[in-house]
């Protein structure tokens, strides 16, 4: 934890979030704060970019939308107000189709499709914490790239068991298909490119 806020058996809700400093990054689960990376590593950006505007060129003209890290995501019953959410996440993307849940501040409620980027410190909090959470409210696809080990871990909501199947573990190379965005290929290759160098 970062010294200006003190972590203790306190749990914190989304009005506190809302006032601790703007040049910290945070996330509250179950009303336990986690303090973010300063920046993500270069790799991390690569990735996230180009899997942002595969989905962005797909989505032109389509009601659903993709945003970008830092975007908060409040979770939590329908008709809880928003002071009292103690669950808030920034996914590095995050995709909605109900424009409902969309206000200035983000997304209240589940998410439609949602892709982590995992780092060392997030290792834990992407693989445990944040895919129990992201299946308690049912969101119906959730992807994890491991860009050190080259994989990508597909989780698909199923709805009569109200849980997560078995992930499906791929190699970060040809196409996959995006279960949610019926007609959607991502380009792993291209995600996992390297920059050429110059001349």
């Amino acid at each position: 934890m970062a010294q200006s806020i003190q972590h203790d058996n306190q749990k914190y809700t989304y009005a506190d979030y809302l006032t601790w400093p703007e040049d910290e990054r945070w996330e509250l689960i179950d009303g336990e704060p986690y303090c973010m990376s300063p920046g993500p590593m270069t790799q991390h950006q690569r990735i996230s970019m180009s899997l942002g505007a595969q989905i962005w060129n797909f989505l032109e003209g389509k009601s659903c939308q993709v945003f970008s890290a830092p975007f908060d995501v409040r979770f939590a019953e329908p008709d809880a107000q928003n002071e009292n959410v103690q669950t808030v996440v920034q996914p590095d993307i995050t995709v909605v189709c109900d424009s409902k849940k969309l206000d200035e501040r983000g997304c209240k409620g589940a998410p439609d499709f949602i892709i982590e980027i995992i780092s060392p410190s997030s290792v834990q909090r992407d693989l445990i914490k944040k895919r129990e959470l992201y299946q308690r409210y049912g969101v119906r696809e959730y992807w994890v790239v491991h860009p050190g080990d080259r994989i990508l871990s597909v989780y698909l909501f199923d709805v009569p068991t109200q849980k997560f199947g078995a992930p499906d573990l791929l190699d970060m190379r040809g196409k996959r298909a995006v279960a949610t965005l019926p007609g959607l290929e991502i380009d792993l290759d291209k995600v996992m490119a390297e920059p050429k160098g110059g001349e």
